[in-house]
């Protein structure tokens, strides 16, 4: 099956689970910068974790399905529905949408409802590999559907057939979408850490050089000018990190540069893979998902932990995910059983 874009939004991209083995030849990890809810929504849509799926910045697209299908849904809540009926497209859900509906996820003005949604078809997007993976480069231009975001007149084609068929006289089954699928399970959490405040701060380590302290109990704003490479911090101008001229150096997505005008800059999934500015500290990688979602105009915080924490917090996520892949299948698997005995 495929879905006819519309309209691409204002940034809708295919990402997957990105290129790590590449940054020792300069080629960022790129994927999803949200890889926690690319996960969830390629688990809904019965896929591998790291599938190639859709991602939208605050003001989605708009798509049109040639053919029965089940999507996953996960992340930002960007206003999804079914044009033909109005029906809520909720992130954390698969939704089974029927032939000739169109889907849309116009965003919404709320700061506080992310900044990206994922949605993933069944067996991922069918775009080529290049070094490995399906995801978008967009500094380099390749990968993903010819290295650049989606555009109208675009068509996603699904790596595996759809299966779904409306059950005899189910309602709302022309132009819309039949009863949602499976759910991800509200015991976990739709960021993997459900006895975590999602107000929580942002947990960061100590970088090879001073300045963490600065950033620690202070509030800070998500400027304009973000995006998939970092977040660049409006708050107090840090004085300059010691030493000042340091040799370029690897980095990876969580680390926090002092650049010289003294304004943080957090790197995310595109950054490059060296940099020379002083590094205060770095986000831990079970917090990079909560730090994808951050619009501009979001205020932050952050709280120093050690590297076992973050460690621990790592393993928790994963556990958490692994977890969830579990109870879907079950429940998909009690589905199956119900529908064969003529449920």
């Amino acid at each position: 099956m495929t879905l006819e874009v519309i309209d691409p939004g204002f940034l809708t991209t295919v990402q997957d689970a990105g290129r790590p083995d590449w940054t020792h030849l300069g080629v960022p990890t790129g994927g999803a910068c949200d890889r926690w809810s690319l996960a969830v929504a390629n688990l809904l849509a019965g896929n591998v974790p790291g599938a190639a799926a859709l991602e939208m910045t605050i003001a989605g697209g708009t798509f049109r399905a040639t053919a029965p299908v089940r999507i996953g849904v996960a992340g930002a809540d960007l206003g999804g529905h079914v044009r033909e009926t109005g029906r809520h497209l909720s992130p954390g859900h698969s939704h089974d949408v029927a032939a000739g509906s169109t889907i849309a996820f116009p965003g919404v003005a709320d700061i506080a409802a992310g900044a990206r949604a994922y949605v993933a078809l069944p067996g991922g997007i069918d775009v080529p590999e290049v070094l490995g993976s399906r995801s978008t480069a967009l500094a380099a231009g390749f990968g993903g559907l010819d290295g650049r975001a989606l555009r109208s007149g675009d068509v996603l084609v699904a790596a595996r057939a759809a299966s779904v068929e409306p059950a005899q006289g189910a309602p709302g089954t022309v132009g819309g979408a039949w009863d949602a699928g499976e759910a991800w399970p509200e015991a976990i959490g739709l960021d993997g850490d459900p006895d975590r405040d999602p107000d929580a701060p942002i947990r960061i380590i100590g970088g090879p050089w001073s300045g963490i302290g600065d950033l620690v109990g202070r509030a800070w704003r998500i400027a304009p000018g973000s995006d998939r490479v970092g977040l660049r911090l409006e708050g107090p101008v840090l004085g300059p990190a010691e030493p000042r001229d340091v040799l370029s150096f690897g980095v990876v997505p969580g680390v926090i540069q002092v650049p010289p005008d003294g304004s943080p800059i957090v790197l995310l999934v595109d950054a490059q893979t060296t940099g020379g500015y002083p590094v205060a500290a770095v986000a831990i990688a079970a917090d990079i998902p909560r730090l994808a979602q951050l619009r501009p105009g979001a205020e932050i915080r952050f709280e120093e932990v050690s590297i076992a924490a973050a460690t621990e917090a790592v393993r928790r996520q994963q556990a958490a995910l692994e977890r969830g892949a579990a109870l879907i299948h079950e429940s998909a698997a009690w589905d199956e059983a119900w529908r064969g005995a003529g449920g």
